[in-house]
């Protein structure tokens, strides 16, 4: 569980982190508002940029903590720029490193009640909650923020997305 979550977190992280730098100089570059892209959507009735970073964040927090049986970390969504939105990301990386693979063993088998709105909770084991939502969950979360960006005129491509800087 730890080899299918962690390592992936981290370079799902690691990629919005520089994406985030991107965005960041694009803004300079063309003098944009950098409020433009933090709340840009790619349709009116989607979550803004900002919103999908705080999400995926989110994801990732819960996903280690819940799998490795830790305290959920509770970020508040008050980020209103870049550099609050890359520190989100740096706080959310040194929680994911911090978890160690003994502490997720044999959560694949364990159930889970996770919260999904409101009162509403899914019931799940380990293997299904990572499988089947914390990472297609992420990796929707990412895409949209990249197609947000891309969408914005920001300059990323492939390797962007899947590649961390070194």
């Amino acid at each position: 569980m730890y080899d299918a979550s962690v390592p992936t977190f981290q370079q799902i992280l690691s990629c919005q982190s520089a994406i985030l730098d991107k965005a960041k100089a694009h803004t300079e570059a063309k003098n944009i508002e950098p409020s433009v892209l933090i709340n840009a959507r790619l349709y009116p009735d989607m979550l803004p940029f900002k919103k999908q970073i705080q999400i995926l964040t989110d994801l990732a927090n819960r996903g280690a903590a819940r799998l490795a049986g830790l305290e959920l970390p509770s970020n508040p969504d008050t980020e209103e720029t870049f550099d609050e939105l890359k520190a989100r990301i740096t706080k959310t990386l040194a929680f994911v490193k911090s978890v160690k693979p003994e502490q997720m063993a044999g959560s694949e088998n364990k159930a889970y009640e996770i919260p999904v709105g409101g009162d509403k909770k899914m019931s799940m084991s380990g293997q299904q909650y990572l499988f089947h939502f914390v990472l297609p969950n992420l990796i929707f979360h990412a895409t949209t923020a990249y197609g947000i960006l891309r969408h914005s005129g920001v300059e990323l491509g492939k390797k962007d997305f899947l590649q961390p800087p070194d």
